[in-house]
């Protein structure tokens, strides 16, 4: 399993980080996603024999929402 954390921007409420939640543990792969609204932040665990960076921020995009890089 592989740890990271991605900054994001764009949300202003608890149903902000529930959505981004949802959206990171549906993607296959993904064990835990613990996202928080202050600072904007996902710490995600996952098999990155099953997914990537890539694909957690292509998720977080697709929900309405922007990575801060």
């Amino acid at each position: 399993m592989e740890t990271i954390d991605i900054q994001i921007d764009g949300m202003t409420c608890g149903g902000c980080t529930a959505g981004v939640t949802r959206v990171l543990q549906a993607v296959t792969g993904v064990q835990s996603a613990n996202v928080t609204l202050n600072p904007g932040a996902a710490h995600i665990v996952f098999d990155a024999q099953q997914t990537s960076r890539a694909a957690l921020e292509t998720a977080i995009e697709e929900a309405g929402y922007d990575i801060k890089h």
